[in-house]
């Protein structure tokens, strides 16, 4: 196999043949997510597998390619595999920035992306008093807590869903892209062992929502909305505490993720239900180096990946 460990290759099939049983590469996620090719490493000890959205590079003949959004990771098994070992020649790729399952990374070199928070059963619980006081306070005063199969929700729930999830992220003056739309939500909720859990008040009006799903090991707190008419109740923490608890039902951790900056009042809202955390890996492939570096000569990319594609 030449003086390579390994050689990559794509598959053009819309990233489906990682396996459905993994919510993050299902096939009702990478449909929703676009997703375009699986990336596949073979070695002799084994493969990995790997869905991605592969784009063409504005103004060239060249492209690149992105995991789906959250922790679809790599499928599989090799050992002792560096990326530096790896021949992307194949793949017709300038780069790939790979988002890794919440696990060790398969790839060497991986970069830690972020901490994602964890409430894990297996160790002692953890909640802060003024939390469980407005999760109770919540309670008396009729708020309901729901947790319906995804495949089981009706169209008003998603609705519902949409509704809250776009205040939050209007109120968080959130990138266009983080506006989904109803179409990305009705697929991923196809998906096995997918859940959308509600808050409603005892009017029957929806002040929070989150969906849930498992994968590689956990429960994922994936998205999730407040009504802004809503926020002074904090709603939010009825919900985790619920799949929190669905999570010790199940006997997996539940992965709240983490912020969107260190130490951001996300991660603190995160942190009073977590009792670990996780470290969050990602691997920035360059495939093409002669290509890569003449498109980012120039560009002040700074930590971003890739380079040439900084403030695009």
């Amino acid at each position: 196999m030449s003086s390579f460990a390994a050689k990559a290759e794509l598959i053009e099939d819309g990233g489906a043949a990682a396996g459905d049983d993994q919510f993050f590469r299902s096939a009702p996620f990478l449909a929703a997510e676009g997703t375009t090719h699986t990336l596949r490493i073979e070695s002799e000890d084994g493969e990995l597998l790997g869905p991605l959205i592969v784009r063409e590079i504005e103004g060239t003949e060249e492209r690149d390619a992105i995991s789906p959004y959250g922790y679809p990771g790599l499928a599989g098994s090799i050992e002792d595999l560096a990326s530096a070992a790896i021949d992307f020649s194949a793949t017709g790729l300038v780069s790939a920035f790979i988002r890794h399952a919440l696990a060790p990374s398969p790839l060497a070199g991986a970069s830690e992306r972020n901490v994602a928070q964890i409430a894990d059963p297996a160790l002692p619980p953890k909640s802060r008093p003024s939390d469980r006081r407005q999760v109770r306070r919540n309670l008396e005063a009729g708020y309901v807590l729901e947790l319906v199969p995804g495949n089981e929700t009706t169209s008003d729930q998603r609705a519902g869903f949409l509704d809250v999830y776009e205040q939050t992220m209007r109120r968080a003056a959130a990138a266009e892209h983080y506006f989904f739309g109803a179409g990305y939500f009705d697929r991923v909720l196809e998906a096995d062992r997918s859940w959308l859990a509600l808050a409603t008040t005892a009017d029957g009006t929806l002040a929070a929502a989150s969906i849930a799903a498992v994968s590689d090991g956990y429960l994922h707190y994936y998205l999730s909305g407040s009504a802004d008419s809503h926020l002074r109740e904090a709603p939010m923490k009825n919900v985790v505490t619920r799949l929190a608890e669905h999570a010790a039902d199940l006997g997996l951790p539940l992965n709240l993720g983490g912020g969107i900056a260190p130490g951001d009042a996300l991660e603190e809202f995160k942190r009073g239900f977590a009792n670990r955390q996780q470290a969050w890996l990602t691997s920035e492939l360059i495939c093409d180096p002669r290509t890569y570096a003449a498109l980012s000569a120039g560009r002040e990319g700074g930590s971003f990946f890739p380079a040439y594609r900084a403030g695009s």
